[in-house]
């Protein structure tokens, strides 16, 4: 699908622009580009993968004259650039926005400007009955695109919605290894809370199912299992065969108890398929007469999906889906 073609990933430096370029880097694709505003972990993937296809482009997603110039003669672009981390988007919101909802714009009318042939952007959990800074601006996010898809006539906007990525930077496995190595307990917010378990090849996976068969404005959600807290702690310290104590500190500022990956009113109108579900767009003019004069009596008879009604890992499938990481067996 990418032979010959030129593709983007905005704020490619990270776990999923990696997992990217581990699968295609080698294949017959044309060049990929790295779009991102950190000129050191750029240099540091340079290095690493030491090859003629990589391309890096300095930039902000805030400047669309930045992202605007990396978009010439591209293909495609897989859109991850945004401020994740909960906390510093509490403090700083406007940052958030920034990033997430206005840079997301500039992407897109850059994308639309330069005739890109698809767009693929990413979303979270978070955006789905948010609670923190962070999902409220990736929500707005994915009202930008949907509202884009419907007059982008060359370029296809499609999206993708998921939860943690076991082992990606930042998240909670690397940090319980650690804990364990250092011999200091493993600290648990609450035992109870459930979490979509996906590896960073799901995601990529995801990505690509919505790239391949995602019409404009469609948001593509991956059926994926879930774990308790305790059962996902209990499993790595099964496996790293060491006894450390697990320590319960109570749930943090802005999380939450269980994750959401569609909301009951998108879960009314979505497609289910084998492995994903399809959200289609609302593609109603605004005429408001059409939002009110037509209800829907499905909506009452739906629960959202969740991390609490999905398939649940017990503690054998929790450790067989660790065992394989490559994080995990680094490490252990």
């Amino acid at each position: 699908m990418f032979k010959n073609k030129i593709l983007l990933i905005t704020g490619g430096t990270g776990s999923f622009g990696n997992a990217v370029l581990d699968r295609f880097l080698d294949s017959d694709i044309k060049e990929i580009r790295i779009f991102s505003r950190d000129e050191k972990k750029q240099h540091d993937m340079r290095v690493a993968y030491n090859n003629p296809k990589l391309k890096f482009y300095i930039g902000d997603v805030r400047d669309y004259r930045s992202i605007d110039q990396a978009m010439f003669n591209v293909n495609y672009v897989f859109h991850a650039a945004a401020l994740k981390q909960v906390p510093s988007c509490e403090f700083y919101p406007i940052e958030a926005v920034n990033t997430n909802v206005l840079g997301t714009e500039n992407v897109l009318n850059a994308a639309i400007s330069n005739d890109i042939e698809k767009v693929v952007c990413l979303s979270t959990d978070k955006a789905v009955y948010p609670i923190n800074a962070m999902g409220v601006s990736k929500a707005m996010m994915e009202k930008v695109f949907v509202a884009k898809s419907r007059n982008s006539k060359n370029t296809i906007i499609t999206g993708t919605r998921y939860g943690n990525v076991m082992a990606s930077r930042g998240s909670v496995i690397p940090h319980f290894i650690d804990q364990i190595k250092s011999g200091k307990p493993i600290t648990v917010t609450d035992p109870d809370m459930t979490r979509f378990m996906m590896t960073l090849d799901h995601a990529v996976e995801l990505v690509l199912y919505a790239f391949n068969n995602g019409k404009s404005g469609d948001i593509f959600v991956q059926k994926a299992p879930a774990a308790t807290i305790e059962t996902l702690a209990n499993a790595i310290l099964n496996l790293s065969k060491r006894d450390s104590e697990i320590k319960i500190i109570g749930t943090r500022h802005g999380e939450k108890l269980y994750e959401s990956l569609l909301t009951k009113e998108e879960r009314s109108k979505a497609e289910s398929l084998e492995n994903y579900f399809r959200v289609p767009p609302d593609n109603r003019d605004l005429n408001y007469s059409k939002y009110v004069h037509n209800g829907d009596n499905t909506l009452s008879q739906n629960e959202d999906y969740n991390s609490h009604n999905t398939e649940r890992l017990d503690l054998d499938g929790m450790k067989q889906l660790l065992l394989k990481l490559e994080l995990f067996k680094s490490h252990m």
